[in-house]
């Protein structure tokens, strides 16, 4: 399939839509165990083991694709949906297990909440796919988010806990609180049930209506059990996978598009839904836009502001695209359609034109680089930012894609 030249028309995303599908099939399940971690040349680099978190992401993936008719797509979604009924699930003790061996067996016991949010998404939307199996997935997986991760007196979620649900990790994170947001709203809008959207609300006003901009909406990330902030956590670790130190720009990016959605599942919606919203993004794009004097987002800055990571993430920049565009058309203002022209030209940078796929992390001169990420393990943020820009804007992609396409949705 040809390479589109630019990634700022409908016809460009749609054509770079299809071509990800297709590069991404050769992760699909084998043997009903769940979806492998592609390498740069997209087969499955087995020594990652299969993972949770891009099961769940890529079984949401091939949902999407499925109710917009994209050929073989059903079929990945129904096997992702499979390998969370089976392999993956803790059948003794409820929940599901982070991560399995190649063959099955679970790598570690631990409970994290992370993967749970997108067992919420993954079968939010294979449930508004019709597959088979996706409505007792999301059941299962809300029944067990409401009963041993969500605390109501805090207003958020727990980040993990042990096997058997006795002992809880001794630390508080946003990062699955925030794609909780996510998974609250896809679920919400699919059942009809306003708590869902209610709970999302609540984190949303804890962590950033509150801490973000209680830290001029430079928003903490790592916390005690109590919800005290831990400024300098993994000051040592800083390109720790999923808990780096310091701000994280993308998150910035990440959550203001996730209140726009807030604001069209709400109502009515608080004013400060869109406020924070314009606050994260304009934050972001100063101090974390070209802060080493070379384009591009760098990963994590530190409290002064001051680059710590400064590899560019694929993520990131499929992230401000998409914040830019909601924003331009939330708002009208000239000003974020300009952003939004400028990062989808940053988000072609990540297009491998040769093996397929995006690349994971440029360094700040624009060659590929592996220090925090190597392989393009999964789909979601790329194929997301190919669909968000031309879809009505709702409370949820799913729904977006679903107000899109209601005839697929059975």
């Amino acid at each position: 399939m040809t390479v589109p030249a630019t990634l700022t028309t409908p016809d460009a995303r749609a054509a770079e839509l299809g071509r990800l599908l297709a590069w991404g099939q050769t992760s699909g399940p084998a043997a009903a165990t769940g979806f492998g971690y592609l390498g740069d040349d997209g087969t499955i680099t087995a020594s990652e083991g299969l993972q949770l978190w891009i099961t769940t992401r890529m079984t949401h993936v091939y949902g999407l694709a499925a109710l917009l008719g994209h050929a073989g797509a059903r079929e990945l979604a129904s096997s992702g949906v499979g390998a969370l009924h089976g392999a993956f699930h803790d059948d003794t003790h409820d929940g599901w297990y982070a991560q399995l061996t190649s063959s099955g067996e679970p790598v570690g016991t631990r409970k994290e909440m992370y993967g749970h949010a997108f067992v919420i998404l993954a079968g939010a939307t294979a449930t508004a796919a019709g597959l088979d199996g996706a409505e007792t997935l999301l059941a299962r997986a809300l029944d067990v988010v409401e009963h041993r991760f969500w605390d109501d007196e805090a207003g958020a979620c727990r980040e993990g806990w042990s096997q058997s649900w006795h002992q809880a990790e001794p630390y508080g994170g946003v990062n699955c609180n925030m794609h909780a947001v996510e998974a609250f709203l896809a679920a919400g809008a699919v059942i009809g049930d306003a708590v869902w959207t209610d709970r999302a609300l609540r984190i949303a006003s804890r962590f950033i209506h509150g801490e973000a901009r209680e830290h001029r909406w430079r928003l903490p990330e790592h916390f005690t059990p109590e919800w005290e902030v831990l400024p300098e956590y993994n000051a040592d670790q800083p390109r720790h996978r999923f808990r780096p130190y310091g701000v994280t720009i993308g998150h910035l990016l990440e959550w203001s598009r996730l209140l726009l959605h807030l604001e069209r599942a709400v109502d009515p919606a608080p004013p400060w839904l869109l406020a924070d919203a314009i606050a994260l993004f304009d934050t972001a794009v100063a101090i974390g836009w070209a802060a080493d004097g070379r384009p591009g987002f760098v990963y994590t800055v530190d409290w002064s502001d001051r680059p710590v990571v400064a590899e560019r993430m694929h993520w990131v920049a499929a992230e401000g695209a998409m914040t830019a565009e909601a924003l331009t058309r939330r708002t009208g203002q000239e000003r974020y359609a300009e952003w939004a022209e400028r990062l989808w030209s940053d988000a072609a940078r990540f297009v491998d034109h040769e093996a397929g796929g995006w690349w994971h992390e440029l360094d700040p001169r624009g060659a590929v680089s592996r220090t925090v990420w190597s392989g393009k393990p999964d789909l979601y943020h790329a194929v997301q930012a190919m669909l968000l820009p031309d879809l009505p804007f709702t409370p949820s992609l799913v729904t977006s894609v679903l107000a899109a396409a209601p005839e697929r949705s059975g």
